[in-house]
């Protein structure tokens, strides 16, 4: 059914929901002043810091988002690998499929946060923030990743946690899963595919 999955990494390969809030909580704190519970913060979760804070009231957004990437070192003990997330990655790479990744982080936010846990051996074609000018829920970065893969639309498919990674899908042609194990409220969230666990993956593509 599909030769090229695609994923997202905060929230679907990553468990880095506590490390983001968290940082970003402390940075508000820290930085400007602000006392933001971390339910009121979720909103963040799937989409860059270029869009986010400015819906926190702040302006200065580069210098932001650089002492929040900071305050993240922090909270980088926060952050795992999903359960059976290892496991599904190889059965894939067994089965000669290609995989990559269109994620809302930056080139160097990927580096710090994703890298050390030995996934990206799995990803031959990975679209950051900074390949882009626009970003999720606009379809750009999908459309940009089926550009330098050359991968056909009907034939691939995006896992993802989020409303803004279903957008992003429906609106480049490309077939939906959701990561339940990662999402907030997947009963909100259409798709073509609904994924418990890691492995339910596994069983789509037989």
């Amino acid at each position: 059914m599909y030769n090229t999955i695609i994923f997202d990494v905060d929230g679907t390969l990553i468990d880095t929901e506590k490390a983001v809030l968290g940082s970003l909580q402390k940075m508000l704190k820290e930085d400007y002043g602000k006392h933001v519970p971390p339910e009121e913060l979720t909103f963040v979760l799937g989409i860059p810091g270029s869009r986010s804070l400015p819906k926190l009231g702040i302006q200065d957004i580069d210098q932001a988002n650089g002492r929040w990437n900071q305050y993240m070192n922090d909270f980088f003990h926060e952050i795992k690998v999903f359960d059976g997330m290892k496991e599904l990655l190889e059965t894939l790479k067994s089965l000669e499929l290609v995989q990559g990744i269109v994620t809302s982080k930056t080139n160097e936010e990927l580096i710090s946060d994703f890298e050390p846990f030995g996934l990206s051996g799995y990803m031959t074609y990975t679209v950051c923030a900074d390949d882009t000018v626009k970003h999720k829920p606009n379809p750009e970065p999908l459309l940009k990743f089926l550009e330098v893969s050359g991968a056909d639309p009907e034939t691939s498919i995006y896992i993802g946690d989020t409303v803004y990674d279903y957008e992003c899908a429906r609106d480049a042609g490309i077939d939906f899963g959701l990561a339940v194990w990662g999402c907030r409220q997947p009963e909100r969230i259409s798709a073509k595919h609904r994924f418990e666990k890691p492995r339910d993956l596994i069983r789509l593509m037989g």
